[in-house]
This record gives C-alpha cells, sequence and structure tokens, in this order.
C-alpha cells in the first residue's frame, strides 16, 4: 500500500472548507439560504471509498456503518436496528439489518453489501492503509438478506466500535477497481447526503438524499471548501465566504466579540508529537530521544501556543483518559536532560551544540506549510531542545515533500483515536508496520511494546488490557520513540443561524482527523434554521 494511499485515510474526515479560490470562483456567503452551509477547514480527500478508508470512524455523510456514536460517542444502531448480538465467547457478531434502505441510486440495500464491503476490505489486493484494524476478523457471512455474522479470531473487545464503517455497495463498487475506478471519486452511499461535485484543492458540494432512510436532511446542500492556509480561512469566514471554519486557538479569539457567530470546542485525542526515526544517526539515540522528552516544557506550549485549549500529552492518551497510566507524566526537566547527554557521550561543541564520535547533534523537523500550529509547535520543540545542546532545523513542506524524508528525518506529526486505545497505540507503535505509509513514521521498534499492543488487542478482559496499555506508556518513557507535546481542542467558529436537535448545536470528543466528520456539523443532517 503507498504512503499517499494512508495519507488519504488520515486526511478523509478532514475534507471541508471554502470555495472560491484566486481563481476567481463565485463566493458562498454567510448570507445565503438557510437551508444550504459552507464550511472551511483544512485538507480534502484522496478518496471517499469506503473500501480505501474514508470514513471508516464515522460520520460520513454519504454513507453509513451498521452502527453509529450518539453526542456522547455511544454506539447505536445505523444500518442495524439493534446494537450486536454477541455470543458468550466473544468470538461472534451477529446485526439484524434495517429494512427498505435504498442507496442513493434507488438500488436496495441488503447483508451482501456488508459482506462485499468487509471482504474486500480485507483483500490483500485492496489499498487500505487501516484493514489491520480489522484483523480480528475471521470470516463474515450473510444470513439470508437481513442478517449478518462476524466471527472472529479472538475475543476483541471493541470489534463493535469497528463496525461504523461505512457499507459500499457491491452493484457499483464490486464492478469496478477497488483502487483506481470511479467509485472512489463519485460515490454512492445510503447516506444523508449525496456528492454533486468535487473540485480537487477547491470544494466537495453535497446536496440532500431525499432516499434517505432517516428522513431528508433540512440542510439541502453542505458544501466544503477546502482552504490549506488557517489565516486564509479566517479572513474568508469574517468576509462572509464561510458559514463556519477551524480555526487555531489565536485565530477564533478573533470572532470571540461576534454576536452572529458563536465558537464551539470540542476536546479531543488529538495530540502533536515529533517523530524521531530510529534510522538518523542522531534521534536514533535513545539517550537523545530521552533527553528530548524531558527538555520540552509541554505546560508552556498548552499556555502561549494553545492560550490553554488544550493539555501536555506525554503519549497518546490523555491524562484524563481511564486508559492513561498515572505516572508516565514528564515534567520539564533540562538539568536531567543535559545530564543523560553527557552520560552518553553528546558533548558541547564551541557553539553550544553538542557532538559525539564526530556526529553533531543536529537533524531537520518538517512541518506541513499553512498549518499555524504545527509551525507553532515546531519552533518551540526546536526552541527547547536548544537549550539542551541539541540543534533542531525547523522546514515547511507539503506531505508530497515530506512523505519521501519520513524514514530519516523528523516529522511535526498528530494522531488519536478516543473509541480505544488500541485504534491508535497499534498504527503508531507496531514494529511490523514502520515504514508503512503514515503507520509507525518513527519505525519504531520495541518487543516489550509490541508484546503489550498484542495483549491489549487480543484480550476480552478490560483490567488485562488496562495493564497492556499502561505497559506499553511506562515503556515509552523509558524509550521514547516519539516526544508527544499536546492533545489540542478544536475550534469552531459557525455562522449563529442553525439549530440542532436540542437547541444548540453541540460537538463530540474528537479524534486527530476533524472536518466533515466531526465538528458542530458532524450531525448536519439533523440541523434545523433558527427561528
Amino acid at each position: 500500500m503507498t504512503a499517499r494511499t494512508v495519507r488519504g485515510v488520515a486526511a478523509t474526515a478532514l475534507a471541508t472548507a471554502l470555495i472560491a479560490s484566486a481563481a476567481g470562483c463565485a463566493a458562498p456567503t454567510s448570507d445565503g439560504p438557510a437551508d444550504s452551509a459552507v464550511v472551511g477547514i483544512a485538507n480534502e480527500p484522496e478518496s471517499l471509498s469506503p473500501l480505501l478508508g474514508y470514513g471508516k470512524d464515522g460520520n460520513s455523510k454519504i454513507f453509513d456503518g451498521l452502527l453509529t456514536h450518539d453526542a456522547q460517542l455511544n454506539l447505536r444502531p445505523a444500518l442495524a436496528v439493534a446494537l450486536p448480538e454477541v455470543s458468550a465467547d466473544g468470538l461472534t457478531y451477529t446485526y439484524r439489518l434495517r429494512q427498505g434502505v435504498t442507496f442513493s441510486d434507488g438500488h436496495p440495500f441488503g447483508a451482501e453489501d456488508v459482506v462485499f464491503t468487509y471482504r474486500t476490505i480485507l483483500d490483500a489486493k485492496t489499498n487500505n492503509a487501516a484493514k489491520t484494524e480489522l484483523d480480528a476478523i475471521a470470516d463474515v457471512s450473510a444470513q439470508g438478506a437481513d442478517t449478518v455474522v462476524f466471527r472472529l479470531k479472538y475475543p476483541y473487545a471493541p470489534f463493535a466500535e469497528r463496525t461504523v464503517l461505512p457499507i459500499a455497495p457491491e452493484h457499483v463498487a464490486g464492478r469496478q477497481d477497488v483502487n483506481s475506478g470511479e467509485f472512489t471519486t463519485k460515490p454512492i452511499g445510503t447516506g444523508p447526503y449525496v456528492l454533486t461535485q468535487w473540485s480537487k484543492g477547491e470544494k466537495l458540494t453535497f446536496t440532500a438524499n431525499p432516499r434517505y432512510w432517516g428522513g431528508a436532511p433540512a440542510v439541502k446542500k453542505f458544501t466544503m471548501a477546502v482552504v490549506k492556509d488557517d489565516d486564509v480561512r479566517a479572513t474568508r469566514l469574517r468576509s462572509g465566504e464561510l458559514d463556519a471554519a477551524i480555526l487555531p486557538p489565536a485565530l477564533a479569539k478573533g470572532f470571540a466579540q461576534d454576536t452572529g457567530r458563536r465558537t464551539y470546542t470540542a476536546t479531543t485525542f488529538d495530540y502533536r508529537n515529533v517523530t524521531l526515526p530510529t534510522r538518523h544517526k542522531v534521534t536514533g539515540d535513545v539517550a537523545v530521544r530521552r533527553a528530548l522528552d524531558l527538555a520540552v516544557d509541554r505546560t508552556a506550549m498548552v499556555d502561549k501556543l494553545l492560550e490553554g485549549a488544550g493539555r501536555p500529552a506525554y503519549g497518546p492518551v490523555p491524562t484524563d483518559s481511564p486508559w492513561f497510566a498515572q505516572g508516565t507524566e514528564r515534567p520539564h526537566d533540562l538539568e536531567r536532560a543535559e545530564r543523560i547527554l553527557d552520560e552518553a557521550g553528546w558533548r558541547p561543541g564551541a557553539d553550544g551544540i553538542r557532538e559525539k564520535d564526530g556526529v553533531r547533534a543536529s537533524f531537520p523537523l518538517w512541518y506541513t506549510s499553512g498549518d499555524k500550529i504545527r509551525q507553532d509547535h515546531a519552533l518551540a520543540f526546536a526552541s527547547d531542545a536548544r537549550k539542551a545542546g541539541i540543534e533542531v532545523r525547523t522546514e515547511a513542506g507539503t506531505w508530497e515533500v515530506i512523505e519521501p524524508r519520513m524514514e530519516t528525518e523528523a516529522v511535526l506529526a498528530g494522531g488519536g483515536s478516543p473509541a480505544d486505545p488500541d485504534f491508535d497505540q497499534y498504527l503508531l507503535l507496531k514494529s511490523e508496520l514502520g515504514g508503512d505509509g503514515f503507520n509507525n513514521m518513527a519505525r519504531y521498534t520495541d518487543p516489550a511494546v509490541d508484546s503489550a499492543l498484542d495483549e491489549g488487542r487480543r484480550s476480552g478482559d478490560r483490567s488485562a488490557r488496562k495493564a497492556a496499555y499502561d505497559t506499553v506508556q511506562r515503556e515509552l518513557v523509558k524509550n521514547p520513540g516519539y516526544v508527544f507535546l499536546t492533545h489540542i481542542d478544536h475550534l469552531y467558529v459557525v455562522a449563529d443561524k442553525w439549530e440542532g436537535p436540542q437547541g444548540a448545536l453541540t460537538t463530540q470528543v474528537e479524534p486527530h482527523d476533524h472536518g466533515l466528520g466531526a465538528g458542530p456539523w458532524w450531525n448536519v443532517e439533523t440541523w434545523k434554521p433558527k427561528k
């Protein structure tokens, strides 16, 4: 599977944003009808096919899964009529399907579509970088038109969470090349919206699905405009070209006194970290990694870079999660960082930068252009590292520039999933996934971590799983493959002209990906114009 395919998965939920480009397209305005909305974020997907990873965590809008999440992230039925029936040994999950559901082209939905979707994703020929998330499946089969049975290899505790994955139509996607067919850009689903236009790099336009089994949405047109630069996104929101946008804290603050707009804060599992490639002469040294882990001032980053909209991060699990391993917090300790480097033979040179065996303690750190949060984190990290005698050279670029360098050069990266600790940690840390696109970007290897990840994934006992993920977090203290910096809150500024089912719009606890599947528009199909 290609690195770009992986990036497409990671960028998918971020799809959203502007429309007018400098080329002169007509710009939508927030003065438009209340039955339309234009929202802006930073990136677009490379594919809209769930067979390649689109919408795998839910809220895809074009598609539905067997299950979905409510505002509190509790699982609720979607294409299934109820939560699954689970066998006593935890190895069999049976789903009864909703009747009378059709795809947006009018073709009926049925059990064979579910079987097709899961079997295709698991097929070795399918370029889905997240297929290891379905590793537990031994078999999926239809029992009649309205029942699907999954049989697992081991009692994978969070399996039901994996069935929010969107279902693709076999009668369309099954007749095309799964990796390059038309379905990847012109999808057909059972969801509340239908894609009507996709201008790459500019906008995605959706219209309400009149056949939607949950009832046609009141917001009839939903446009996601792609605005990669944070400053430009804020400017276009202020000018009225956007009805809503995700913004970094400093820019969202500029709308605080705007009576026509409201700011929504979503707490998240979304972290920012620095990858420390094990194949680099400097970052591959465990002493350097441990020193950097102590040299960074995470609290200052939260206070100054995020203006308090976040928390210090010591690993992929936030400190307020029940899965967090107490005692793994690392205080800012520059003196200890310096001692570790001294003891490992990294001595300061004439300019203060350390050296060892003729190797200068210097390495590049890449961040994505136009992303102020990543830029600020990269610069702060470099400043803290410099105090310990390590030179970090910050560089900005697109993912096309960054990806070929990830094997040996550090990246200001992100990730995080609230659904289950397996969902993020396995792809982030499993040694056999090193170099698999955006999975395990640092090519981190630690036998104790590998063993604990397998235990956490395969055990059906919550206490055993907690012990396993505690082990992972404690091993990361001794052998960091990444320096985790902050968990950031997502801030959304939205024109105050809609309301949700219970009044004010809401947000969920969000993953790293934020855009179409997240933000206050996570349930846009339920919005109504304010009276």
